[in-house]
């Protein structure tokens, strides 16, 4: 069976100092830029992983922002399983919906964040902003 694995854009300096509370927290999942992936081959969508984070669980479905975020927690002990469980709960998912969103949108005004983490550059096409360079190759398939 597969490793989960929650993927992260490398050129966001607040998505990489987000996951590097992955194996302080003991997740069992590998973490990966999504640079360094091929994103159709595993089943993501690039324009929506440019927006959200992506997880993929151990049977390869692929889940985006907040419940992305629980299903990680879910490789974790019992009490990060517990938090993972009531995070991606049908009853917060709204409001769960509404913070990832809102620190999605300031990332890059949070602690960790950069120029690449501003919205107009992280949420890519259309934007009229040109992308960094290591955006969304299609080339070489890395688990961490």
């Amino acid at each position: 069976m597969p490793r989960p694995l929650l993927l992260y854009d490398a050129d966001c300096g607040f998505c990489l100092r987000a996951v590097r509370w992955v194996p302080r927290l003991g997740l069992a999942t590998g973490v990966t830029a999504l640079q360094d992936v091929d994103l159709a081959g595993l089943g993501v969508d690039a324009g929506r992983a440019e927006r959200e984070l992506p997880f993929l669980d151990a049977d390869g479905a692929v889940s985006y922002g907040h419940r992305a975020v629980a299903g990680a927690l879910l490789t974790g002990n019992r009490v990060l399983v517990t938090l993972g469980r009531v995070l991606g709960s049908r009853v917060l998912d709204r409001p769960s919906s509404f913070v990832y969103g809102w620190v999605a949108r300031h990332r890059g005004s949070l602690p960790g964040g950069t120029v690449t983490c501003q919205p107009t550059v992280c949420t890519g096409a259309g934007s009229g902003v040109p992308e960094p360079s290591r955006r969304w190759s299609s080339a070489g398939s890395s688990t961490a």
